[in-house]
């Protein structure tokens, strides 16, 4: 069986080889733990997290395609085709073995990789996450107009959601920083990932999902709001869920404190 997973593996991977960024922190014979940010934010969406999870694993980051330095060929893109980025990264280092945590619609890379080779994930979290793409979100259209327009044509469409108006006033700083890291992302990168995710639909997948699982969702995200996480949770046999008050979209940002908490809780078991 495990030998199968691994093939299997080794074929999403062949799918679609695009390098992607990375970079290692932490102790080096650490178990490691695999951070996926959310579409159109990149890696440094996790330093909040990063003193915490240090201190007991080796964590890995990465940029998908069109973000950071991570090449960006012209798309429309698949899921399978994202996921094997990741998976052909993680056979490259040698990693047979690790957690993953995923931010948004990175969660569902994380999910399908948890329900389609099993074997190689040790605990899993998912922040602000979904069974599915909901029918509202018409990632279609934000990916057509960002091939005519850039960036800037939707960028406060979509980053409106990310922070609650109270905490955007009193921390302009990170706000600023995340929506200028937005922009400059590879229009082709992120409207290729809008397209793998536009009818996204994992819901008759998740019960393969055998990792211990913690979703998390914030209570006052527009973008995914909690019933999103109720149901992903619900689908994945023994998850546990939280509602973390006070958050918008990017709840690891915002409410930093009881994420890194409920992240300790499980990660580090």
């Amino acid at each position: 069986m495990r030998v199968r997973f691994y093939l299997l593996s080794q074929e999403v991977a062949h799918m679609a080889e695009v390098p992607l960024q990375h970079r290692f922190d932490g102790p080096r014979n650490a178990p490691t733990v695999l951070l996926l940010p959310e579409f159109g934010t990149r890696w440094s969406i996790w330093e909040p997290q990063m003193p915490e999870l240090t201190r007991t694993s080796r964590v890995l980051r990465v940029n998908h395609r069109g973000h950071g330095s991570s090449l960006a060929p012209e798309g429309p893109y698949t899921t399978e085709e994202l996921v094997g980025d990741v998976l052909a990264l993680l056979n490259k280092l040698g990693l047979e073995r690790l957690s993953i945590l995923g931010f948004g619609f990175g969660g569902m890379l994380a999910t399908w990789i948890a329900s389609t080779v099993p074997d190689r994930v040790n605990r899993l979290a998912l922040l602000a996450g979904a069974p599915r793409t909901p029918a509202a979100h018409h990632w279609r259209d934000i990916a057509s107009r960002v091939r005519e327009g850039g960036m800037a044509a939707v960028s406060s469409e979509v980053t409106r959601s990310w922070f609650t108006p109270a905490w955007a006033e009193q921390r302009p700083d990170i706000v600023e920083r995340v929506v200028e890291e937005f922009q400059g992302t590879d229009c082709a990168g992120y409207a290729g990932c809008c397209d793998a995710i536009a009818e996204e639909d994992q819901r008759g997948t998740l019960a393969r999902v055998r990792a211990p699982t913690v979703v998390m969702s914030a209570a006052h995200d527009p973008l995914l709001p909690p019933g999103y996480g109720r149901q992903l949770a619900d689908a994945i046999s023994g998850a546990r869920f939280e509602v973390i008050t006070g958050a918008a979209h990017l709840v690891g940002v915002e409410r930093s404190d009881r994420v890194n908490e409920l992240l300790m809780d499980h990660v580090a078991r």
